[in-house]
């Protein structure tokens, strides 16, 4: 796809991959281990940005892969607004709250910037 070999090559699955690390990370370290639903739903999220990532990239059509970064994008928005009910919570601090936040958000910027990189070749 494009110029890339693999989505292990992609910025976007890498920040994706050090994201999901970090959630499975905070979800043994602190009180969320004990909320499984929400754990669950914050792990689920923060997986679906990277596989849908790699499963686009593999579908081997550019329209196929922008569809499945749209959905990663939908997934990074829907672990923002988590974020925010573990920060509510009290299941992480303002500083992780705000590392994650950004982290997330910079994902979905990289994401957004491989989608209208993939479009020039649409036109």
């Amino acid at each position: 796809m494009a110029t890339f070999k693999s989505f292990e090559e992609l910025d976007s699955w890498k920040f994706a991959r050090e994201l999901v690390r970090e959630i499975y990370d905070i979800s043994r370290t602190t009180n969320l281990y004990k909320d499984y639903g929400l754990k669950d739903q914050v792990q689920r999220s923060a997986v679906s940005i990277m596989s849908n990532i790699a499963e686009g990239f593999e579908r081997n059509s550019r329209k196929e892969f922008i569809r499945f970064l749209n959905i990663a994008r939908g997934s990074s928005a829907e672990l923002k607004s988590q974020l925010y009910i573990l920060f509510d919570l009290e299941h992480i601090d303002e500083k992780t709250f705000k590392r994650l936040h950004n982290k997330t958000s910079n994902i979905s910027k990289t994401i957004l910037g491989l989608i209208n990189y993939l479009k020039k070749f649409n036109n």
